[in-house]
């Protein structure tokens, strides 16, 4: 992972705290207003952060008493002074409040970042797994 300092390091870590704590606020807060969100569940795309943030909503508000750590790994990252990208594994762990995994998931992440106004925030998010080509299901796990 890159340094703590870089923005892909800390906008990485506001995402895993905010998933965790099932914050909305915070969640879309890492975005941009003109957020375009490429996501591999149900929609094409998402456009704009209302969109992401009824999306957000329906997730965490799914999760009942449950919560999900995620866990970003093998993160590659390009930051320029006004520009950043980074591509990761993520994988996301269901668990209940005693911190017992229910479930897990995997999949790939690209995220770019502008900087406006000395703040970083998401101008796109692409999410994805492979798919087995005999079954034509996507791969939850690697």
């Amino acid at each position: 992972m890159p340094p703590f300092d870089s923005p892909i390091s800390q906008v990485l870590n506001d995402y895993k705290a905010a998933v965790l704590a099932k914050d909305v606020d915070a969640f879309v807060a890492l975005y941009d207003p003109d957020v375009r969100v490429f996501d591999m569940w149900g929609e094409w795309a998402y456009t704009g952060l209302e969109a992401w943030r009824a999306m957000a909503a329906g997730w965490f508000g799914s999760l009942g008493t449950e919560r999900v750590v995620v866990d970003f790994s093998d993160v590659q990252a390009t930051v320029t002074k006004e520009l950043a990208v980074a591509h990761a594994f993520v994988r996301y762990a269901a668990i209940t409040s005693d911190d017992v995994e229910l479930r897990a998931l995997n999949n790939r992440l690209t995220i770019t970042l502008v900087r406006r106004d000395g703040t970083w925030k998401i101008v796109h998010e692409h999410s994805s797994s492979p798919i087995d080509a005999e079954t034509m299901k996507a791969l939850l796990n690697r």
